[in-house]
């Protein structure tokens, strides 16, 4: 198992376009973020802020939610079918591994890959709001736990269901287009309407974010267990249509 983990671990980091576009999309837009606020405060610092504090680094959390959740569709998306694009599935499944495994092995590796990224991009954020704070106030220890839980939880979350659709979809281009097409077209106009906040994934998402403010009126617990329901419906489907393919 752990070899097979470090094979699955290698074949994300071997795909230098995949590395590029998670950096790209995670930790580009903090650093560029706080770039240009300190350079807009060090030249008009009356006109503009400082470039830390709560408020900053609340909405770089915000951006870093957003970008890393299409970063997470994209390695999901990748793990989970990038065997059958490539047209090496048989050749694994000859070997004599269980199906199952090969499947399941797929969940830590793409988050081995995913969440290092990320905890770097979370890193810089809580550091330059702290550090970059001058007159504001700096975010404390209990909001910087809270929000790097939840990005925690919905990168995890947003990888874990496309890595589900994607095996089940077989094709990465098709998997990417629905599953962006849902979180960035769909749920949001399904979320203006409050009529299906106990059922949509985005809200208990919304939920659970900790600056957001006036979310769904659905309890924590609820938010947590449609979460649950939803990556175990995900991840059941793939491993469903990852055994019962043909090779």
């Amino acid at each position: 198992m752990s070899r097979l983990f470090g094979a699955e671990l290698l074949k994300l980091r071997k795909r230098r376009g995949l590395v590029w576009a998670t950096l790209a999309l995670v930790v580009g837009p903090v650093l560029l973020g706080y770039a240009i606020t300190l350079t807009l405060h060090t030249v008009d610092p009356d006109e503009y802020g400082p470039a830390g504090g709560v408020e900053n680094f609340n909405s770089s959390i915000e951006m870093l939610s957003l970008l890393g959740l299409v970063a997470a569709v994209i390695v999901g998306v990748t793990a989970g079918a990038a065997d059958l694009s490539a047209g090496v599935f048989r050749e694994l499944v000859v070997t004599g591994r269980s199906r199952l495994v090969l499947f399941g092995v797929r969940l830590p590796g793409g988050l081995a890959f995913l969440l290092p990224i990320a905890a770097v991009a979370f890193a810089l954020a809580a550091v330059a709001a702290a550090a970059l704070a001058g007159s504001e106030p700096a975010p404390g220890a209990g909001l910087v736990a809270r929000q790097g839980g939840f990005l925690l939880l919905l990168l995890g979350f947003s990888f874990v269901t496309a890595l589900g659709v994607a095996s089940v979809l077989g094709s990465r281009g098709i998997a990417i287009g629905l599953l962006l097409g849902w979180h960035l077209a769909a749920a949001p106009i399904l979320l203006s309407t409050g009529k299906l906040d106990f059922v949509l994934p985005n809200a208990a998402l919304d939920r659970l974010q900790p600056a957001l403010e006036n979310g769904p009126a659905i309890s924590a617990a609820s938010a947590t267990a449609i979460l649950a329901l939803w990556a175990v419906a995900t991840v059941a489907a793939g491993a469903w249509r990852t055994v019962t393919r043909e090779a």
